[in-house]
């Protein structure tokens, strides 16, 4: 995800924009109950399901747009800022193309071919840094100001903006994300004004986007700037090793995370052993006791957090 400047979660500022709200009408694109539980190793693997949008209260505000280099990967730091300086993760969570694909291959000796394992998707080093953004829009989820955001694909990748688009709406409609405040609301527009973009583009383009706010993704990172939110496609495809096999679910960590830091939230730690992890966590540095977890919130509307970490 990425590393940013951390700012306290419940001191933002709320920028303007639309005021009005409405609720959700999409039919049939909820995510199907996702509650997936992976075994890694010996230690158990709790992966988050996915439910439909709905309330919660924790009080929440946004400012200016900010910078915030990958959420849950290692953090890079603007020189005139307080961020962590730019740092490999480390042990099993870094954040390398070390994430395999789900399933395993068969073992030596054994007489699966080949061509029955399951291959890794071949990731572009870079791209042409333009962008296709997915058309139509959603109704406006949450309560309160509404943040009008697109989705933007990078040209020439084998993704389609929709699908792309559809999942970052699920993501942000769904009751245990950042809606639950009762202060945000999220609407995906394909044209006009907007507050932000979620944009999946190829490591190479994500690192340029970044650097320009003094940010180092070093080819393996997310990160939040200004009114981008950008997705390494790396991540998007491969997840970290603690996500690898429920890929799905680390994407809503990595929007998120990452849109948690366009709304001034900073960085926290674990808040205990066998805790969740706080969405806001950098948990490819490390999970530290706590459980995987990619919401903001829980399933009765409370916020889900750890100490501050700078």
């Amino acid at each position: 995800m990425t590393a940013r400047k951390a700012t306290s979660s419940n001191s933002r500022s709320r920028r303007s924009g639309p005021s009005h709200a409405s609720p959700r009408g999409r039919k049939g694109r909820l995510w199907g109950g996702l509650a997936a539980l992976t075994v890694l190793g010996a230690a158990g693997f709790a992966a988050v399901g996915w439910a439909s949008p709905g309330g919660g209260t924790h009080p929440d505000a946004r400012s200016a747009p900010t910078k915030h280099a990958e959420s849950d990967a290692a953090s890079a730091r603007p020189t005139h800022s307080s961020d962590t300086k730019p740092s490999r993760p480390s042990g099993s969570s870094s954040a390398g193309s070390s994430g395999s694909s789900s399933g395993s291959p068969g073992s030596p000796g054994s007489s699966s071919r080949s061509s029955d394992r399951p291959s890794q998707p071949t990731i572009p080093l870079s791209g042409p840094g333009t962008f296709t953004t997915a058309s139509g829009g959603s109704d406006t989820v949450g309560k309160g100001n509404v943040l009008r955001y697109r989705v933007d694909v990078e040209d020439g990748l084998d993704l389609s903006a929709a699908d792309v688009a559809e999942q970052v709406e699920d993501i942000l409609a769904d009751r245990r994300g950042w809606t639950a405040d009762g202060h945000t609301a999220f609407r995906r527009v394909s044209s006009g004004t907007t507050d932000f973009a979620v944009r999946v583009a190829t490591p190479g383009t994500v690192d340029k986007i970044c650097r320009q706010y003094g940010l180092d993704t070093g080819g393996e990172l997310n990160c939040s700037v200004s009114q981008n939110v950008m997705v390494n496609l790396k991540r998007w495809l491969l997840a970290t090793p603690v996500y690898a096999k429920d890929v799905t679910s680390y994407r809503g960590l990595i929007v998120n995370h990452e849109v948690g830091h366009f709304l001034k939230h900073g960085h926290v730690g674990c808040p205990g052993p066998g805790q969740p992890a706080p969405a806001m966590m950098q948990q490819i540095k490390g999970m530290h006791g706590c459980v995987p977890n990619v919401w903001p919130y829980d399933e009765k509307g409370r916020y889900i957090t750890g100490p501050g970490v700078s």
